[in-house]
């Protein structure tokens, strides 16, 4: 390789480190609240992984699979494939909702239970639910 090939080469691969760590960089507060969630059984068990994605100011951000765009016998049929077709008024489906809420809320409450952090606000999981085939 000639200098200027070389120089090229050492500036794209500064670069590209840069980028990796730009994206990939996850605060030291948001790894602790979530390998916080992570250690509480009933969350870590629950078929949706609730996570924090960053935090602004006292505020944490948190990912969530629920949205107003999106019918809530969508999400409940990929979370518990068991209630997929049910109506929305039969109990397996109305225990399907509450232990969705009851998970959310509980993910919700442990993470402000940290001092640092005063609110959540919830950022629909748009990945997730193109994974399962849901567009918006």
């Amino acid at each position: 390789m000639d200098r200027g090939t070389k120089i090229y080469a050492i500036i794209l691969g500064i670069l590209t480190i840069a980028l990796a760590i730009i994206f990939l960089y996850e605060s030291p507060k948001v790894s602790e609240l979530n390998n916080r969630l992570k250690s509480i059984a009933i969350i870590n068990d629950f078929p949706y992984h609730f996570k924090v994605l960053r935090i602004n100011n006292e505020t944490a951000i948190m990912s969530s699979p629920r949205s107003t765009d999106v019918p809530v016998s969508r999400i409940l049929g990929i979370l518990f494939p068991q209630v997929n077709g049910l109506s929305t008024q039969s109990p397996e489906f109305q225990k399907a909702q509450k232990s969705l809420a009851k998970v959310q809320i509980l993910a919700r409450e442990t993470v402000i239970s940290d001092a640092e952090i005063k609110r959540v606000s919830w950022e629909l999981d748009h990945s997730w639910l193109l994974q399962h085939g849901i567009s918006l």
